[in-house]
């Protein structure tokens, strides 16, 4: 069935983003005055499955979100751009998840706390039950927002049907090696890829020792973003330090990590050498930054082909 396919699956959580914005960042106790607020949508998943739809792949959504009005944003945010969600289940108990996340409007860096309401429920049974879906991809994505234990069966079930599969392992946290069997790209920021293998990442060297690390640990593949400086690439595809695009004035990078991973993913789909890929999702990045938001921030692909001449 037509409505049962997609290039890319991505399995992971939605939460309303409540995005506040101050001259900067507050510290532990303080009260600042803010200089906006919005509210819209967001969770790793829904983010990445989004940058991927506007950037050209048709793409479909594994998630749970509660029946409230968040979780009503979700499908119709979902539905605007196409997002096939017959996978996504309503939770009739745990409420759609939150995110509250702060900017400063000075640098545009930001903090997170985010709850995954309903997605923590996801199950090893709800990935199961979605196998015919899974397995007509091209490409699976994941991340640690929903419970580790969906995560793994969801790249385990990918790999058996020959699918190429992409671990955004973020927010970092301790897993077993045993995850990364199962992983042809492991995708963490250079803070997460430090956490999850406790080297120091902010040197080339270090971001070097940590890719090689994930790739004993079983990986395929380690790709480290490393924000302004590009990113890593290293394991079968080779050794690869790929430069970022320059962007002139960065607005908001709270969507930064899941617009490059959507890219990546579309890349791959395509067909493209994973340093292609890298770039491509560089480049959906790099417009991403340039708007307030995660979702909203998201470019369509006429636009990233348009970056990327522009650039070459």
């Amino acid at each position: 069935m037509l409505m049962d396919r997609a290039d890319i699956v991505v399995l992971g959580t939605f939460v309303a983003d409540l995005a506040f914005k101050a001259e900067r960042l507050p510290v532990v106790g303080e009260t600042l005055l803010g200089q906006g607020f919005a509210m819209g949508p967001g969770g790793k998943g829904s983010n990445q499955v989004i940058s991927a739809a506007r950037a050209g792949a048709r793409s479909a959504m594994i998630t749970r979100v509660g029946q409230d009005s968040f979780g009503e944003m979700a499908r119709q945010t979902w539905s605007r751009d196409g997002v096939n969600t017959s996978h996504v289940l309503i939770d009739t108990v745990a409420p759609t998840g939150a995110a509250f996340i702060f900017v400063s409007s000075e640098t545009g860096d930001n903090a997170i706390i985010i709850e995954s309401g309903a997605a923590a429920n996801l199950s090893p049974a709800d990935v199961r039950a979605a196998e015919g879906l899974i397995s007509r991809a091209k490409v699976f994505v994941t991340q640690f927002e929903q419970p580790i234990e969906t995560a793994i069966e969801g790249l385990r079930l990918a790999r058996s049907h020959g699918v190429i599969t992409i671990l955004n392992p973020a927010p970092a946290m301790p897993v077993d090696d045993a995850i990364y069997v199962n992983c042809d790209f492991v995708t963490p920021n250079e803070t997460e890829a430090a956490a999850l293998t406790g080297i120091d990442t902010a040197t080339d060297e270090g971001a070097l020792q940590a890719a090689a690390s994930l790739v004993r640990r079983g990986a395929r593949n380690a790709l480290i973003t490393l924000g302004a400086k590009g990113a890593l690439l290293h394991g079968e595809a080779g050794t690869h330090f790929v430069p970022a695009f320059k962007v002139t004035r960065v607005v908001d990078t709270t969507g930064a990590g899941d617009a490059f991973n959507g890219g990546f993913a579309v890349a791959i789909s395509e067909g493209r050498s994973p340093v292609d890929a890298v770039r491509f999702g560089a480049a959906v990045a790099a417009l991403s930054v340039q708007k307030p938001g995660t979702a909203p921030s998201m470019p369509i692909r006429a636009d990233i082909d348009a970056f990327i001449r522009a650039n070459g």
